[in-house]
């Protein structure tokens, strides 16, 4: 059966992209900048519990009695779970509709949080941020579905402008807020937080959204794609997640990176089968949109993957609590609040291949300027990159966002939020698995001769492999009784050879960076952000 989907590129009203549902009522519901509002309450709570966790894992596993792995498992239980549903809930909006979609993902994260703080044991903890993960998954594509339908093109940008902001500032504002209800209240206080801001939501959502459908929205369901594409996605996450464990020369990650390379492949070859495909492949003969999801990718590895060490060399190198280390953050959290609304407005105007490219200019600089980091660096000379990257990270994920969105058509409006958020996933992931094995294979190469030409004692090759893992950290592995004058020594030879992991690392992510500028001159204005145009008030 060969595929009979197309891509449809008619404007408002001319065709089956037209979106189809009850016209807006008078007063707020259906109002566009409420309904972002409603959509942004719920997306701040995916967002936020992207990194507040982070700073809950030392008392989750004091109070737990949880071990190393076991507390990475909170983590990555909850990633893999949202990165390998993110393209079939997207799917599901299209089909049943994006508010309820959107509901149900709010109400069910909500309430796995709350299961969360209830519970007792490590084990319930991780199956609840499984769930938290699936329906994350519903919520987020959801919301940008909602936005495409409700905004006119020409207001577009600056909705998915501010969305942005929402999601930086969630993202980088985790660890200030974990840190201040780890230290005042408890762990559990960090995902109860998530009951009264999921109960905020449906209120609204329920009071203020309205139903869109695209008239020739999909009416089956392609298991068999959805059953290769979560599989594939599966094999391909975990690897990036069991890499820096298994090490990059294991036969166990190649395997399992060879199979989703294969199910990818069959993935491909039954969407080109099937009457109503998951991914119409079609969607990727379109240049911009192609571009916009690689753009999205390399954006994320050069972020996260960079970033993933500030956090250890602002605590660890510098000896900051986590608050004061969040704190120092900020500069960034406050150039992504004031630059995506400002973003939006001039990706209106000029369309977005500038923006995005300088962007990425600002963002390749940011991460070169944070490879000259010293473990004496000041906080002026930090916050410099920290808010240049902010600044460079703002037009691209508003930029890349409308790309890929824009140029999919409206009854595919879920598939593309969630291919935009999936595409953010995995660079993410990548970014942190790669860049984690280049500060690996540079902390491994010069500990040795650092640690000889400080005078210290020969280690064992078992103290060796012990050191490296905690100097990857900014660890100083000092042991207790030592003098001194010698863990002044180790003190300096664990940071310094940190830092040359962090500087290579960041010059890594800045050749990323360099990359994406050159990817960026591909994409072009959605042809399709019309086709969600003028319902509701402005």
């Amino acid at each position: 059966m060969t595929s009979q989907t197309t891509i449809d590129k008619t404007g408002p009203g001319d065709g089956p992209s037209t979106p189809s549902g009850p016209a807006p009522a008078s007063g707020l519901r259906g109002h566009p900048w409420v309904t972002l509002i409603t959509v942004a309450v719920g997306v701040m709570m995916v967002a936020l519990d992207g990194t507040i966790v982070a700073i809950a894992n030392p008392a989750i596993g004091k109070d737990l009695g949880a071990s190393w792995s076991e507390l990475q498992w909170i983590t990555n239980a909850y990633f893999l779970a949202l990165a390998v549903s993110l393209i079939t809930a997207g799917k599901l909006g299209d089909r049943f509709g994006h508010r309820q979609t959107f509901l149900i993902g709010v109400a069910g994260f909500a309430a796995s949080s709350g299961a969360i703080g209830l519970s007792d044991s490590i084990a319930a903890v991780i199956v609840f941020r499984v769930f938290q993960g699936l329906f994350g998954a519903l919520l987020m594509p959801a919301a940008l579905g909602l936005l495409r339908a409700t905004f006119p093109a020409e207001k577009l940008n600056m909705a998915i402008g501010i969305w942005g902001m929402v999601i930086g500032a969630s993202t980088a504002g985790g660890p200030i807020l974990g840190g201040v209800l780890v230290e005042h209240v408890n762990w559990q206080s960090v995902f109860f937080i998530n009951v009264p801001v999921g109960v905020l939501a449906v209120v609204l959502g329920v009071l203020i959204l309205l139903d869109h459908r695209a008239e020739n929205a999909p009416r089956s369901f392609d298991v068999v794609g959805i059953v290769l594409l979560s599989a594939s996605m599966f094999c391909l996450v975990w690897a990036l997640i069991k890499a820096p464990e298994w090490g990059w020369g294991s036969g166990q990650t190649w395997l399992f990176i060879a199979v989703s390379v294969v199910g990818f492949a069959a993935f491909s070859f039954w969407e080109t089968r099937v009457r109503e495909p998951l991914i119409p492949l079609a969607m990727f003969r379109s240049v911009p949109l192609s571009a916009g999801v690689v753009l999205m990718v390399l954006m994320a590895i050069a972020f996260m993957g960079g970033l993933f060490f500030v956090t250890f060399y602002l605590q660890n190198v510098h000896g900051m609590s986590p608050i004061d280390a969040g704190l120092h953050l900020l500069p960034l959290t406050a150039m992504m609040i004031v630059a995506s609304p400002l973003a939006g407005a001039m990706i209106t105007k000029v369309g977005p291949r500038v923006p995005l490219a300088g962007g990425m200019v600002f963002t390749a600089v940011a991460m070169y300027g944070m490879s000259t980091l010293e473990k004496d660096t000041g906080s002026v000379a930090m916050s410099v990159w920290f808010a240049l990257l902010g600044l460079g990270l703002a037009p691209v994920m508003v930029g890349a966002t409308e790309v890929i969105v824009g140029n999919a058509p409206m009854e595919l409006s879920g598939v593309a939020g969630g291919l935009q958020q999936a595409a953010m996933q995995i660079g993410g992931s990548l970014g942190t698995a790669v860049l984690g094995a280049v500060m690996a294979s540079k902390v491994d190469s010069d500990l040795a001769g650092n640690w000889t030409d400080a005078g210290l004692p020969a280690l064992t090759p078992e103290q060796e492999e012990l050191t490296a893992q905690a100097v990857q950290q900014g660890i100083a592995p000092v042991p207790e009784g030592t003098p001194e004058q010698i863990a002044a020594k180790i003190t300096d030879v664990a940071h310094d050879t940190f830092i040359s992991g962090m500087s290579l690392a960041s010059l890594v992510a800045a050749g990323v960076a360099a990359v994406a500028v050159l990817v960026a001159f591909l994409t072009k204005r959605g042809e399709n952000a019309e086709a969600g145009a003028g319902v509701g008030h402005i």
